[in-house]
C-alpha cells in the first residue's frame, strides 16, 4: 500500500540505460558537472563566464533545468584516521598537535555547518517531437491528444536525441570551462534517493542497488 502510494508521488514511471521516462512519456537526462569559483574570480573574468553563458543560453532550442544539490559534508572517516595517527604517534609533541588539530576540526563541524555541492544540467526529449503526439490549439498552445506509446524502437530513437542534445549542452559547458558527464542508471538513482533521505545520505550511507537497475 505504501508502496503503491509512494510510486503515485512520483513523477517518472522508470529509469533504463541512464535516462529517466516520465509517466507523460518523457525523457529526461542528466549531466553532473563541475563548477568555478566565481567570487573569487577577476572582473574581467567575471564578465567573460557570464557572456559565455548567456550565449550557451542562446544557443539552446530547448529548455533545461539546472540543480544544486547541498549537503553536510561528511568527514568521519578522516577524523578516525585522525584520531588513529594521535594514538599511534611516539613522539609527545606531534601527539599533541595531532590531538589539538582533530579537537579543532571537530568544533569546527559542531560550530558549523560544512558544505558540499554538487551541481546538475537536466535536458529533456519528448516521444511527441518525434510521434507528433501534439496538436495546436486556437490559442497557440500545444495540447496532447493522448500519450504516445514507447516502443522500443520509439525509445531507442528517442534516446538518440536526447543523447544528442547532451553531447551539445556537455560542449557548450566546456567552453566555458566546466566537464560534465552524464549520470549512469546507478547514479541517477542514488541521486534521487539522497533527495528523500538527505539525513542517510550525509553519513554515507545508500541502499544496495540490485544489478538488474545497474544497465547503462
Amino acid at each position: 500500500m505504501l508502496q503503491s502510494a509512494t510510486q503515485e508521488f512520483l513523477e517518472f514511471d522508470h529509469i533504463r540505460e541512464g535516462i529517466i521516462i516520465l509517466k507523460n512519456r518523457g525523457l529526461r537526462g542528466i549531466l553532473m558537472t563541475s563548477s568555478h569559483n566565481f567570487a573569487l574570480l577577476p572582473d574581467e573574468e567575471k564578465e567573460g563566464l557570464i557572456y559565455l553563458f548567456q550565449d550557451f543560453l542562446n544557443s539552446l532550442d530547448f529548455s533545461i533545468q539546472i540543480y544544486i544539490s547541498s549537503r553536510k559534508l561528511n568527514i568521519t572517516g578522516y577524523l578516525d584516521k585522525l584520531k588513529t595517527l594521535e594514538q599511534n604517534q611516539k613522539n609527545e609533541l606531534l601527539q599533541a598537535q595531532t590531538a589539538s588539530y582533530r579537537q579543532f576540526i571537530e568544533e569546527t563541524i559542531t560550530t558549523g555547518s560544512i558544505m558540499t555541492k554538487n551541481f546538475y544540467v537536466v535536458v529533456p526529449f519528448s516521444v511527441s517531437e518525434i510521434e507528433g503526439g501534439s496538436q495546436k490549439t486556437r490559442g497557440g498552445f500545444f495540447r496532447r491528444t493522448k500519450l504516445p506509446l514507447l516502443t522500443e524502437e520509439t525509445f531507442q530513437r528517442a534516446k538518440t536525441q536526447l543523447w544528442q542534445r547532451m553531447e551539445f549542452v556537455a560542449l557548450g559547458l566546456r567552453r566555458m570551462g566546466l566537464k560534465a558527464i552524464p549520470l549512469t542508471t546507478a547514479e541517477i538513482i542514488e541521486l534521487f534517493w539522497s533527495v528523500h533521505h538527505p539525513k542517510e545520505a550525509e553519513v554515507g550511507y545508500f541502499p544496495e542497488i540490485p544489478p538488474e537497475l545497474t544497465i547503462r
